[in-house]
């Protein structure tokens, strides 16, 4: 797909995600229904109530109450309804990411809590959502494209921000359990929140369990996670936010299928020890006030501590006969840091600037041991490992890396004439890591002691333009810059030579409150410009490596519909996509040169659609059916083996009964499709085609039957 267009001279305005997560909550509990596009409100780079259609930026937001509604089993059950946004499903909350690029693991987004990174520049876990509290959340806003310029390093393909409930005025409770039939699955959520006088406590809860042997063999995993916010009021004009987030998730994960076993047999898993456990806790002090006439200052002081062990099922590999080659390792994280921002308005509010800088300082050890791995050969499923240091030196490790990120960033934002709205900015970020070996550096335990430093200026130029009430465009060019990461240049033997990755964002978009203002539109035409992005390399299947493609394009386009009526709501959020290597050649271990220029890269959906349609049959009542589809995608790069997609459909029921009950039910997957969350193969387009060593399906879940049961306390 290509798309024809020139490119405007206005870019995103700012969004700032580190917002004050007081008025954030605020915003939300305090906005009416609304009836125009105009009228729908977002955190801003502000930090203060900015309608859509004022803000040059594609922004997908998703509220509280509309995943109390739809009772989501997983953050991608939230998010995957905004149109671009594909979190793809790999088990007990573990999850790879698609924003308007293609489904990888690479660090090209950036995941937040009330505007906080939850984990710190060099250090990103493709997984780093599950490190959230979806019970303590009051909505999620992503923002998709390149957006350095306020967000930093890493905000590529988008960024991800989780808000905070902040207390209720009133002593309010909840609790909720749900079992699902085929999963062994229990989640049970609770809290509890109230203020008494200046003072507001929220108290949110969540505990998961999933058994070992359900659908899917060695499948089994715990999740526990709760938060703490506090906020007071010091007075009229200052205030102050406190918050703890604790989560630990325990799963074993059964990895993914060769092709016989993916068409042939259901629930098969080839791992029978393999295992991820994450400990993770962050805290963070807040403070804003008024410090100049029309300025509000906000600074918030933070700390991570994030454990990550595990013996991974994707470094299984290497396997001769009925031995194999594996790891075992532990990633420790623990940061400190400080945000601080300013928001000034000029000319009668007519215009703002904003500012701020960030410092981050974070300690990163990272321990690896080699596994000798017995592989029974007449099933194919890995029974047993031994630890193997000194004949196996594939992941032998033990360093640490000193980071130190500091950045700066303003935006300047002015109405020059009536319904324009321009917006321009920037922001520099500095990156450096002190590396430092803990064994002797050599040929099989990794590089010597060094510092490697990256930093970058990234510009923003948007803008948006009123036509009507009802009618607005918008456009912006912005630019995405990701360093590489800790674990990118110091996993294996030898640093890799690799550059940061540039990105080039262009995007127009209209947003309307059609017919009579009910049926609201939200759409984007967009292209990515990468250059030297940072790929994944597979020579064979448990083999990768991480190198610089030279340069790619992701373009496409974003369909949002929804309307709300007395007895029927709908919605449909839709995207087409083309993700193309321009160019990209690489040696293979042979020296063999492949040239994927042209090509189509892997693991890139040529459309999704996400829609639902809910009727209101009775007061309290509902029932709804969705449909998730997903288009084709090559499962390699040179475009020889295709995954053809799927769609599912889901039921939802629920009735809410006296006494603040509410007891619902689900049926997902409701035709009982095979289909795959992840498809790769390593297969060359050259040579012996082998599915059943070369192709991996990570398995999708078959039908299955969730109820739940909720009670409410208090208003």
């Amino acid at each position: 797909m290509t798309f024809k267009y020139k490119p405007i001279s206005l870019a995103c305005v700012a969004y700032a995600l580190s917002c004050s997560a007081f008025q954030v909550q605020a915003q939300i509990q305090n906005t009416p229904n609304q009836t125009t596009a105009n009228d729908t409100v977002v955190v801003s780079g502000s930090r203060s109530e900015t309608k859509l259609s004022e803000t040059a930026a594609s922004i997908g937001v998703v509220r509280r109450s509309q995943w109390d509604e739809e009772k989501p089993k997983s953050i991608g059950d939230i998010i995957n309804r905004i149109p671009g946004v594909f979190w793809n499903d790999l088990g007990n909350e573990q999850h790879s990411m698609s924003i308007r690029l293609p489904i990888s693991t690479n660090a090209v987004y950036q995941y937040l809590e009330d505007g906080i990174p939850i984990r710190p520049l060099g250090v990103f876990n493709h997984n780093a959502l599950n490190e959230n509290n979806m019970n303590a959340a009051s909505g999620v806003e992503v923002v998709k494209g390149a957006a350095s310029s306020l967000y930093g390093s890493n905000a590529v393909g988008g960024a991800v921000n989780f808000l905070t409930q902040r207390a209720s005025k009133t002593p309010t409770g909840y609790l909720g359990v749900r079992v699902d039939d085929i999963d062994g699955f229990t989640r049970v959520d609770s809290g509890a929140s109230n203020t008494w006088g200046d003072l507001g406590l929220r108290f949110s809860h969540y505990s998961s369990h999933r058994r070992s042997q359900n659908w899917q063999e060695y499948s089994g995993g715990s999740k526990d996670s709760f938060s703490l916010r506090t906020d007071y009021n010091l007075s009229a004009t200052s205030w102050m936010r406190a918050s703890l987030i604790k989560t630990d998730l325990d799963t074993e994960t059964p990895g993914s299928l060769f092709e016989t076993d993916y068409r042939n047999t259901v629930g098969k898993s080839l791992n029978t020890f393999t295992w991820r456990k994450d400990i993770t806790t962050r805290a963070n002090v807040a403070w804003e006030g008024e410090t100049t006439a029309g300025g509000v200052t906000t600074l918030t002081a933070f700390a991570r501590k994030n454990d990550h062990g595990q013996l991974p099922n994707y470094t299984i590999s290497g396997c001769s006969g009925a031995v194999c080659k594996g790891t075992l390792n532990n990633n420790h994280v623990e940061s400190l840091g400080l945000d601080v921002k300013h928001e000034q308005k000029l000319n009668g509010n007519k215009a703002k600037l904003v500012s701020g800088l960030t410092i981050d300082r974070s300690q990163n050890d990272y321990v690896s041991d080699n596994l000798a791995i017995t592989r029974n050969t007449a099933t194919g499923r890995y029974v047993s490992y031994t630890l193997n240091s000194v004949n196996n030196p594939l992941g032998v490790r033990n360093y640490s890396a000193d980071i130190a990120n500091n950045a700066a960033f303003a935006q300047f934002e002015f109405v020059p004439v009536d319904n324009l709205r321009i917006v321009a900015g920037g922001r520099y970020d500095s990156i450096s890591y002190d590396f430092q070996n803990k064994l002797t550096p050599g040929a099989n335990f990794g590089a010597a002691n060094e510092v490697r430093s990256f930093s970058r200026f990234t510009p923003k130029l948007g803008g948006t333009f009123a036509l009507n009430t009802r009618n607005s465009l918008y456009g912006n060019l912005s630019q995405g810059f990701t360093p590489p990461e800790v674990s990118q240049l110091y996993g294996k033997t030898a640093v890799p030579d690799l550059k940061p990755a540039i990105y080039d964002n262009t995007e127009l978009g209209w947003r309307a409150a059609l017919l009579d203002g009910s049926l609201k539109l939200d759409s984007a035409i967009y292209r990515l410009d990468g250059k030297d992005t940072i790929v994944s390399y597979t020579p064979a299947v448990g083999d990768s490596g991480n190198k610089n493609a030279g340069q790619t394009r992701s373009e496409g386009l974003e369909v949002a519909l929804n309307q709300e009526s007395q007895w029927v709501d709908w919605r449909l959020g839709a995207t087409w996509a083309k993700h193309t290597y321009v160019a990209y050649k690489v040696s293979d271990k042979a020296g063999a040169l492949e040239d994927y220029s042209g090509k189509t890269m892997k693991q890139a959906p040529s459309h999704a659609i996400n829609a639902a349609v809910t009727y209101k049959f009775a007061p309290g009542a509902r029932v709804a059916l969705s449909m998730i589809k997903q288009g084709s995608s090559w499962m390699n790069d040179a475009n020889t083996v295709k995954y053809e997609g799927h769609t599912l459909f889901n039921l939802y029921a629920s009735q809410k009964l006296q006494g603040a009950w509410e007891v619902w039910g689900q049926i997902r997957n409701l035709t009982n499709q095979r289909y795959s969350d992840s498809a790769s193969s390593s297969y060359k387009g050259t040579g012996t085609y082998s599915p059943n060593t070369q192709n991996t399906y990570q398995l999708g879940a078959p039908r299955s039957f969730m109820v739940g049961l909720n009670k409410s306390f208090g208003t």
